[in-house]
């Protein structure tokens, strides 16, 4: 039983581009797709793609020469321990060069984007 989906998510993208590959196939639902869409937005990954055959969908890694677009992915709020934060107290990652996806009443979203909508919410995960 996996109690919890995302961080099993981040550990699929994580390990995959540790070991250089491709792309990384995903168990579907609808946040950890909206959370691959933000990452592939903000640049960290390349595209992501849905498999209409079956229940995942496609997530294709970024690389810099031989090293991942990204240097670290981390799961902050877990389900034995949520982390909230108001607007004003969101994290800035890595000064910035990094992105925290919050999930807020507004739906999923950066926290450079919720910072500028003055929402607050649940950080689910950082990646810089």
């Amino acid at each position: 039983m996996m109690t919890d989906p995302i961080a099993d998510m981040l550990t699929r993208i994580r390990n995959s581009s540790a070991s250089h590959r491709d792309e990384v196939n995903v168990p579907y639902s609808k946040v950890k797709f909206t959370i691959a869409k933000i990452l592939e937005k903000c640049g960290f990954v390349g595209a992501v793609e849905t498999k209409d055959e079956t229940k995942e969908f496609v997530v294709k890694l970024r690389y810099d020469g031989r090293r991942p677009a990204f240097e670290a992915v981390r799961r902050i709020s877990k389900p034995g321990h949520r982390v909230y934060a108001k607007a004003d107290k969101l994290p800035t990652v890595r000064s910035a060069t990094g992105v925290a996806v919050v999930s807020t009443s507004q739906g999923l979203m950066t926290n450079m984007e919720a910072k500028d909508r003055k929402l607050g919410g649940e950080i689910i995960c950082e990646i810089y």
